[in-house]
């Protein structure tokens, strides 16, 4: 069961890292629930995470996803990874596209439930994303 969460695991990232959204339902959950959030106090609403992705791709393009290391456990996968992409398009809680590249390290802890990816926690360097890019630092209220 590890090795098949692994393998579904490896495929989600191919799929991302080739932009095939279409290929996305082989390997997440139809209720997937995507704890990383954009914006701190957004909803866990089951299912998000397909729009998030497509808005992800949207913004970053090319956006690839290396494995550097898988850890099986149970039913969770955790992933070692490097992000690298080009700020090229908009989205809807990003500042304009920079066309600026970035390269950032992210730990990925996804759970899987018959096969398919049911929950996703990741943490990145965001704060090397947002210097990386550009962007200003958000103000708190």
């Amino acid at each position: 069961m590890i090795d098949d969460n692994k393998k579904a695991v490896l495929g989600f990232f191919e799929a991302v890292s080739d932009r095939r959204v279409e290929d996305l339902p082989q390997f997440l959950a139809q209720d997937v629930v995507d704890h990383n959030k954009i914006i701190h106090g957004e909803a866990d609403e089951p299912g998000a995470a397909f729009e998030g992705l497509r808005l992800q791709l949207a913004a970053f393009d090319p956006l690839t996803v290396q494995v550097e290391e898988l850890i099986g456990e149970g039913d969770q996968v955790v992933a070692r990874v490097i992000q690298r992409g080009v700020h090229s398009g908009t989205h809807v809680r990003m500042p304009e596209p920079t066309g600026r590249s970035f390269e950032n390290e992210a730990i990925w802890i996804l759970t899987l439930t018959e096969g398919k990816i049911s929950e996703i926690r990741a943490v990145s360097d965001r704060l090397g994303l947002f210097f990386q890019l550009g962007w200003p630092w958000p103000q708190t209220d």
